[in-house]
Formats: structure tokens, C-alpha cells, sequence
């Protein structure tokens, strides 16, 4: 073997050693830098949790991470980056071989994104380092969580922050069937709503008067007459202020945060089931009082 590819099979293998080297026990998370990595060569990962992390220091070059195995059912990722976020863009592949971007430097990706994967297709993420005139210390760390994307008439909210449509007013169907399968239905006032730049999310301080649903633990419950104070996390683009009145807070649970769907007021929630319980079209049964 000539001394060229006999080099390149070299670095291709202390490339994958390095990259084995990163990942711990449970092989859930991976950790690893790119100064060890050869120059236009791409390494290859592959994280088979349903959670877990990535942390990249000195972003150099590319790297290729499988997440998971290829499943019979839809599947929705989402990601969430550690600020600051820097050093490097995280793409998902896509049928084709086309690229979406999910995480960038800087605010555009700061409040993270999610992506859904249809069965039989490749849950895998493309990481790009950026071009930088300097060598200064940068990290491009995030964490995923994958799930079952079971409920594919659900609005746009529910896909997770960073959704095309995510901050659009959700449509009488879409607030019947939230009230049915939300991580948590809450009826109660905003107390007061905090912006952070940093993160690019808004978060909603909720004195909630009624819990009809928790599937995380919000707040603890005993009764109609118990109240409590629960935050809820929005994406700051979404432009959410203060307001009177009583509202039904409907949404799912991102990296054991709560995170807003739907939130109609009361009144307008009462208006569209009554007239589903009517028609017959309801898709469960919601007691609200």
C-alpha cells in the first residue's frame, strides 16, 4: 500500500478512536474536541438514548450523529442548545440528502428547535463547524430528547419550540384535541411574564386556580380550591405580554420544562367545546367546573 491512502486509512482511524473516546458509559452522551480532528475528514457518531447530550469544544471540521435506530414510527427530536451556543450550525438530514437547520450561532438558535423524522427514515444530524479568524475557546453543546410524534393532528405548538407556525393562535379543533392529550391542562391568570434574550424565551409566571391535567409535576393538588404558581416557557418571538382575564394553559413537556401550546381564554374554550359537546364531535370529555 502506497504511504498516501496507508496515511489516510490512519487518520480515519484514529479519527473514530478519538471519537470513541468522547462517549460515556451509557453511550447517551458524547463529549469530545476538535483539535483532534483531521482536517476535512467528517467523524462519525451515533447515541442510541432517547435523551442525552453533545458537547463539541473547538468545533473543527464535521461531524455525522445517528440518534437512535431507524424506528416503524414517527418521531419528533428536539434540541436544545447550551448558551453560548458557538462554534458550529446543527443540521438534520433530511430525505434527499438536503439539510435543515436546526441550531446556529448566536440568538437565531438560542431557544432551541425540533424536527420530525417519518418512519423508516434516518434519524441523523449533520454538525458544521464555522469558520473563525482566531482560536478562541468555543463550545457548541446541546441536549436532545427524542419521542413518539403520536399525535400528528396536533397544531404546530405541540412539535416544540422552533416549528414553523409555532406562534399562531391554535383553531377550535386543535384547542379540543390539546385539551385531550396536553403533558398538562391548567386553568388560571398571568401573573406576570419575564423575557430572557439570552435563551430568546419568554416565560409566563401562571397562578393557576384549577389543574385538569399533569402529566409532569407542575405544582401538587388536592382539590378545585387549590392554587399555586407554575411557570410555563414560550418562545420570546412569540411577543406574549400581560393580560386579564382567565385562561385555559394547555402544552407539553420539553427537557422536564413546561412549554405553552394553546391558551385560549376560558370563555372561548367553553364556547368551542359546548358546541362540539353538541354536534357530537367532541374527542373527549373536559370538566371544567
Amino acid at each position: 500500500m502506497r504511504a498516501g491512502p496507508l496515511l489516510r486509512v490512519l487518520c480515519c482511524s484514529l479519527l473514530a478512536l478519538a471519537a470513541r473516546a468522547g462517549y460515556s458509559g451509557d453511550r447517551c452522551t458524547w463529549r469530545g474536541s476538535g483539535l483532534t480532528q483531521e482536517p476535512g475528514l467528517v467523524g462519525h457518531l451515533a447515541l442510541a438514548c432517547t435523551e442525552g447530550a453533545v458537547e463539541w469544544l473547538y468545533p473543527a471540521g464535521a461531524l455525522h450523529l445517528t440518534l437512535g435506530g431507524p424506528g416503524a414510527r414517527p418521531v419528533l427530536a428536539c434540541l436544545r442548545p447550551a448558551p453560548p451556543f458557538a462554534g458550529a450550525q446543527v443540521f438534520a438530514e433530511r430525505p434527499g440528502g438536503s439539510l435543515e437547520l436546526l441550531l446556529a450561532e448566536g440568538p437565531r438558535g438560542a431557544g432551541g428547535r425540533c424536527v420530525r423524522w417519518g418512519p423508516g427514515e434516518r434519524r441523523a444530524l449533520f454538525l458544521q463547524a464555522t469558520p473563525h479568524p482566531d482560536i478562541s475557546r468555543r463550545v457548541a453543546a446541546f441536549r436532545f430528547e427524542l419521542r413518539e410524534d403520536q399525535r400528528p393532528g396536533l397544531p404546530a405548538q405541540a412539535r416544540g419550540p422552533g416549528v414553523h407556525g409555532a406562534c399562531r393562535p391554535c383553531s377550535d379543533a386543535e384547542l379540543l384535541l390539546a385539551a385531550c392529550t396536553s403533558d398538562f391542562v391548567i386553568n388560571g391568570t398571568i401573573h406576570s411574564v419575564t423575557h430572557d434574550l439570552e435563551s430568546q424565551e419568554s416565560v409566563i409566571a401562571v397562578v393557576a386556580t384549577r389543574v385538569l391535567r399533569q402529566m409532569l409535576p407542575l405544582l401538587r393538588t388536592g382539590g378545585p380550591e387549590d392554587q399555586g404558581q407554575v411557570s410555563i416557557r414560550t418562545l420570546l418571538q412569540c411577543g406574549v405580554r400581560p393580560g386579564p382575564g382567565t385562561f385555559l394553559f394547555m402544552g407539553w413537556s420539553r427537557f422536564g420544562e413546561a412549554w405553552l401550546g394553546c391558551a385560549p381564554r376560558s370563555q372561548e374554550f367553553s364556547r368551542a367545546y359546548a358546541a362540539a359537546r353538541a354536534a357530537h364531535t367532541h374527542p373527549c370529555e373536559v370538566k371544567l367546573n
